[in-house]
């Protein structure tokens, strides 16, 4: 019977929401090609439950919304908030987004430069960027006044998981479909 826990352990580790015991057993069935008695499913749920309120571990089984799922136990609620707070300062806001995308697709880019593709003030934005080591200086143009231009450091490809800028997805992969519905096959 190891096996079948192991697999309702795997369930209910994967599933993103409270997985239900029906669900739990419709899976079972097909993968099994046989239909797993209830009975069976709910000893190894109980005995995956007295598992993991063992100390040694961190998180356990809750029954929450009619279905199953691994929580963290309460005693570690303070660091997972420290972690959720830290995470949060990571993300990224939406004028920040698309500071970031512009000079990701322009670079070298000056402020000025991208100022006028979102037709408003970046300061903010940019100096957030460089705070976070998404965004670095690559120099000075050579133009007059000499602006600093901008580019995307080594850190924005790990933040974005892409080993390679040709990695960004085209404009065309942006594009919109066009609609030949109602168009006689002579138009197309």
């Amino acid at each position: 019977m190891d096996f079948l826990l192991n697999h309702i352990e795997a369930l209910i580790f994967c599933s993103p929401s409270p997985i239900k015991l029906s669900d739990i057993k419709s899976c079972l069935s097909e993968m099994f090609n046989a239909d797993v008695p209830e009975e069976d499913i709910i000893n190894a749920i109980h005995r995956l439950e007295e598992k993991y309120q063992a100390e040694e571990f961190s998180f356990q089984i809750y029954k929450s919304s009619g279905g199953f799922q691994f929580l963290t136990k309460p005693a570690y609620q303070a660091s997972i908030g420290i972690m959720l707070k830290q995470q949060s300062k990571k993300r990224l806001s939406v004028s920040s987004m698309e500071t970031l995308s512009i000079i990701a697709y322009k670079q070298p880019i000056s402020k000025t430069e991208l100022e006028n593709i979102r037709g408003v003030n970046c300061d903010y934005a940019v100096q957030k960027l460089l705070d976070k080591g998404l965004v670095e200086i690559l120099g000075k143009s050579e133009t007059v006044g000499r602006p600093i231009m901008y580019g995307t450091s080594p850190k924005f490809m790990e933040y974005f998981g892409i080993s390679d800028m040709k990695d960004l997805p085209t404009p065309k992969d942006f594009s919109e479909e066009v609609n030949t519905i109602g168009e006689s096959p002579d138009n197309q």
